[in-house]
């Protein structure tokens, strides 16, 4: 019943993160404890979940339930399917778990995952954007009214949540409400917090499909994605050229605008990466070691 409800009773004491069956939240408990109850008959190797010893016994049975319905080819794992029905979709990158079909937007696979779950789905009335609850169509209905009625008192910037002025005003205030218990940094906003306190928790709540990779941050896991899908999103105005990294386009744009933001203390001679820089540094070294 609680999955009609939405009812999350069963909290974990690690994360705060919430669960409506008993049974999920001790899964997800062994992430932070590291427990590994499951072990391989074959090897010994050791797995905190029954599905990832099940996902392994295949390497050594070489099961592959797993198949292409366009060409036939069999997988041992589901991701491994996915990665390659890429491989016919090319332009749809987003592949719906229980079916084949593929979208090319994100929102598509959304909208149709809908009719798998039987939800009923509320639509916009403006763009047809489905939404699966009530208060995510209000929230999305903002973006057209573009209403924002809350304005900051010091540069007149406008909000349409009170909680993101709120927010805001931390800027000019400087204020840092949450301090880590560990070694005491504060943050301006609380999801800072959480995400920093994973680089002492170790903790990697987001897993690859693809892989099964682990990452701290969504952020990490989204970057990482292209290297599946071989999304470039990041486009050089100068050039056309793209990237699937932000950071490795503004890296190429020096060779348009010959920025050289990259400054040698010794005798000032600037580079446009940080690499160049290094690799000159070793010419003063090598100097001071001829000298002596």
């Amino acid at each position: 019943m609680r999955t009609h409800t939405e009812e999350k009773p069963f909290h974990c004491n690690f994360c705060e993160k919430a669960f409506s069956q008993k049974q999920h939240l001790k899964e997800h408990l062994r992430m932070h404890t590291k427990e590994k109850p499951f072990a391989c008959d074959v090897c010994n190797k050791l797995f905190s979940h029954k599905s990832h010893l099940k996902m392994h016994l295949r390497t050594h049975t070489k099961e592959k339930p797993y198949a292409c319905e366009i060409c036939s080819k069999a997988f041992s794992q589901k991701h491994n399917l996915k990665t390659h029905l890429l491989t016919h979709t090319k332009d749809e990158p987003y592949v719906c778990d229980i079916g084949i079909k593929s979208f090319s937007d994100q929102h598509d696979l959304k909208e149709h995952s809908l009719t798998h779950t039987k939800e009923n789905p509320l639509a916009c009335s403006i763009c047809n954007k489905v939404f699966s609850g009530r208060g995510h169509l209000k929230t999305h209905l903002r973006t057209h009214a573009k209403k924002k009625s809350f304005a900051c008192d010091v540069c007149n910037k406008l909000f349409s949540y009170k909680s993101h002025l709120k927010t805001h005003l931390w800027t000019h205030t400087e204020e840092k409400p949450f301090a880590c218990d560990f070694c005491e940094k504060a943050f301006s906003q609380k999801q800072h917090l959480k995400d920093h306190l994973r680089t002492h928790t170790k903790e990697k709540p987001v897993v690859c499909d693809f892989c099964q990779k682990a990452f701290s941050r969504w952020q990490y896991l989204k970057e990482h994605l292209r290297t599946h899908t071989k999304e470039k999103p990041f486009v050089c105005d100068f050039c056309k050229k793209s990237f699937s990294q932000k950071l490795y386009l503004k890296s190429h744009l020096r060779s348009h605008t010959k920025e050289k933001p990259y400054e040698c203390d010794v005798c000032n001679k600037a580079f446009s990466h940080k690499s160049g820089l290094n690799t000159h540094k070793r010419t003063h070294t090598k100097e001071k070691t001829v000298s002596i």
